[in-house]
């Protein structure tokens, strides 16, 4: 249930797996040009074609107004300074690219946030997140999170999350942890679910049991190797540990943590947020309860709920269910602004070797780091975000020019780009499969491209079709929308930052051309300013080391001797009878009776239907429409 937040970022921030807003490629081409799809709005509404940059903007909105479904007018209607069930509206903004009408709202006795985005799909989202801020590499937030799913006051199931996956119809149900967030999020098309749904999160989140037993399943344990054999030897076990020791044996996702904790040497992002494995075996049950009564708080909560199912049903049930048991805190998470080197810094760390590599001398990576400006900034982060593409992806681009066309190495490395996931973004670029001996030839390579960035800029037409691929990619819908909106904002929505103002891209585009137009050497600033000028940049290099799985396995042993020597003889047989119990307990069928459940009343008879249009003008063509979603698809057909 560990996230990873590092990725390869190749392009807007949108256009990745893990949201869906943005695809490129084929996807993108089966869809009309956003000139066109504007242009049949047009037709629509009786506006003739054509028309400068002013009129289409002009014409976006007023094709969307025409679209508007009541779901939207309904949530237009909310005022700002009215209470909604202990929640005050405090921003009513309409989102006309996306087809959203966003509500901000506070709620008065606990001071939580809440976003509501209003759209016309039935495919309703609700998530909850915490910002959660760990100090140590015991992994207390991964833990946590899977510790709340082990059952809670009004559903003591065991495993109520897997137990509604046979009782409800649930399109999406999962829970991530990030480097600075836990969010718990799930999506369904039917409106009785979603109440049933809600009603399991909230409980778990605000009000879960936390058993002892549970924490020693889901975290870590010492346990005989049989369990039934008091005479076999104690080991370590435990979800989350065997899960971050997968995690740790592969050398991309190592070289990632160290390299986000060597660029933020300072508070949270300076560990490991889903637990090292040698550090784990320290926290205790009672320091995992102690991060959920300070974190789990909803002073310290940001609520998201999207679709076409009535706000005030959603806001009635979260302060019946939960907030309504809560006081106001003060929630002492937030993440302070790293610290800025005075000079860059050099490390290097090394790996397990790669049986499988082509080229057993060429298993060298090395990286160039550099710590950019607040992710709350959502114009700089777009400008940024849209230069990293500029400047890495496609063959291009200067730095596939300059890294991968000569071959030094198999690939860029397995971080780069831009990472918006840490309060402070980053930059990363760098090779992967390279000889130990070219470490120094990437340097200078990534230095004098830089300086050729810095003097030339980057070609007219490569930023138009980036922005303009922006434009049509923000017409694309994927089957869960709404939690790709919910991944896209919570990062800076964790932070303080506007998630509506983060939404509304195409002002950021307008307000990036607007830039480009008064300075023509914009970009050029930036990149000087944030790379050729920059002292905070860390240059990391990794290497294969025959010894480093002995070395962890000694690691380890020596952890579990120290663990072994230090217990009495009462609690060795305290560990045998508990792990008897566990053993009881997991064989024992859990008791979903307290769970709720769908009835066949509760589901809808028919399933809608999409209308198709046979075209017979042309060539011969399938056209679909879908109000408030996608613009119109034209399939040719042979």
């Amino acid at each position: 249930m560990l996230r990873r937040t590092n990725h390869i970022c190749s392009s807007f921030p949108l256009d990745q797996s893990k949201t869906g807003l943005f695809v490129g490629g084929s996807s993108v081409r089966r869809k009309l040009p956003q000139r066109i799809f504007l242009e049949l709005q047009c037709e629509r509404i009786g506006l003739s074609r054509g028309g400068n940059v002013w009129q289409i903007c002009d014409l976006r909105r007023r094709a969307w107004r025409l679209q508007s479904s009541l779901v939207n007018e309904k949530a237009c209607q909310y005022q700002p300074g009215q209470n909604i069930h202990g929640f005050t509206v405090k921003e009513v903004v309409g989102v006309p690219d996306l087809f959203i009408t966003a509500v901000k709202l506070t709620h008065d006795q606990t001071g939580a946030q809440y976003l509501h985005a209003a759209r016309d799909d039935s495919n309703n989202l609700f998530s909850v997140q915490f910002r959660t801020t760990p100090l140590d590499n015991t992994g207390v937030p991964h833990i946590l999170e899977h510790t709340v799913l082990c059952g809670s006051k009004r559903y003591p199931c065991r495993d109520p999350f897997f137990k509604m996956l046979d009782r409800s119809l649930s399109t999406f149900m999962n829970a991530f942890t990030a480097n600075d967030y836990t969010m718990y999020p799930f999506s369904t098309q039917n409106g009785k679910d979603f109440q049933n749904l809600l009603s399991v999160y909230l409980d778990a989140v605000f009000f879960p049991i936390l058993r002892e037993q549970d924490f020693c399943q889901e975290g870590w344990r010492l346990e005989h190797e049989d369990p039934t054999d008091l005479n076999s030897p104690l080991m370590f076990k435990g979800v989350v540990f065997n899960e971050m020791k997968g995690a740790f044996s592969d050398n991309e996702r190592v070289y990632a943590q160290h390299l986000q904790n060597k660029l933020y040497p300072e508070h949270t992002y300076s560990v490991v947020a889903g637990g090292e494995p040698l550090a784990i075996p320290d926290l205790t049950w009672e320091q995992l309860k102690e991060f959920h009564a300070t974190h789990y708080h909803p002073s310290n909560a940001r609520f998201f709920t999207y679709g076409d199912l009535p706000l005030e049903q959603h806001l009635e049930q979260i302060q019946e269910e939960a907030l309504s048991k809560f006081d106001r805190v003060t929630a002492n998470t937030e993440v302070p602004p790293q610290s800025l080197w005075s000079s860059p810094r050099e490390a290097h760390v090394t790996c397990s070797p790669d049986a499988l590599a082509p080229d057993p001398a060429r298993q060298h990576r090395l990286c160039v780091s550099y710590l950019l400006g607040d992710i709350t900034d959502t114009f700089e982060g777009f400008t940024l975000n849209l230069l990293s593409s500029l400047m890495i992806s496609g063959p291009n681009s200067p730095f596939y020019k300059a890294l991968i066309e000569p071959e030094i190495g198999s690939d860029y490395s397995s971080v780069v780009g831009y990472d918006g996931s840490t309060r402070e973004a980053s930059f990363r670029v760098g090779l992967q499969g390279m000889a130990e001996e070219d470490a120094e030839k990437v340097k200078q390579i990534i230095s004098q491209t830089i300086d050729d960035i810095v003097e030339t800029g980057f070609p007219e037409e490569r930023i138009d079709a980036l922005l303009h691929e922006i434009e049509i990619g923000l017409k694309h819908q994927s089957a869960n929308f709404g939690l790709s909106l919910a991944s896209f904002i919570a990062s800076s929505w964790n932070h303080g930052g506007d998630p509506v103002e983060l939404l509304q891209i195409n002002d950021s585009v307008d307000k990036f051309r607007e830039a480009l137009k008064e300075n023509p050497r914009f970009l050029q600033d930036k990149v000087k300013h944030y790379f050729k000028e920059n002292p905070h940049r860390l240059t990391l290099s990794m290497s294969p080391d025959e010894a480093y799985l002995e070395k962890q396995a000694k690691a380890e042993e020596e952890k579990l001797q120290k663990k072994i020597n230090a217990l009495s003889e009462g609690d060795r047989k305290e560990i045998y009878e508990k792990g008897l119990q566990l053993l009881a307990a997991q064989s024992c069928p859990p008791d979903a009776s307290s769970l709720p459940s769908l009835k066949v009343s509760d589901i809808a008879p028919t399933v809608p239907v999409t209308p198709v249009q046979i075209g017979t003008a042309g060539p011969p063509c399938r056209r679909r429409s879908w109000p408030m979603a996608s613009p119109t698809l034209v399939t040719c057909m042979p």
